[in-house]
């Protein structure tokens, strides 16, 4: 069997100035074909954290994550920008939240050897209402090979 790819990093930056809802019609639905199986194993990865996102299930977000991976949330605000480092533990003492509805389109997904990277759009709306949108940006690593 062969391994699946595991978050080493994910930065989730939001608030680009400029940035609109993404129309519909743009929008990959979680269940896209993908043509190369390591692009779709990839994308499958992502999928499920933008599931796990999107439910508020933060546990369940760093079971994907290697145990020396990090979330980078970042932010820009009023021309100001903010970062802050969580490792996969920390992810973890999150908790639960509220559900949201991030809607990512558009992926870029770059794979050399064992890593990874997708740069993925998104919209997030909370409480029925749009919030902001920005980049979500996710590095795996394949792990469990010679």
């Amino acid at each position: 069997m062969r391994p699946l790819p595991v978050l080493l990093a994910c930065a989730l930056a939001g608030t680009f100035i400029g940035c609109a809802s993404a129309p519909a019609g743009a929008l990959r639905p979680a269940t896209s074909p993908a043509t190369d199986p390591q692009r779709a194993a990839v994308m499958a990865v992502v999928d499920s954290a933008l599931l796990h996102i999107n439910r508020g299930t933060m546990v369940a977000l760093s079971d994907l994550m290697l145990p020396e991976g990090q979330v980078f949330p970042a932010r820009d605000r009023d021309g100001q920008g903010t970062v802050s480092v969580r490792t996969a533990a920390a992810q973890r003492a999150v908790g639960a939240r509220d559900p949201i509805i991030e809607r990512g389109f558009n992926p870029e997904v770059r794979i050399a050897g064992t890593i990874a990277a997708v740069w993925l759009p998104y919209d997030l709306w909370a409480n029925g209402t749009w919030s902001h949108c920005g980049v979500d940006q996710f590095t795996l690593v394949r792990v469990g090979v010679a």
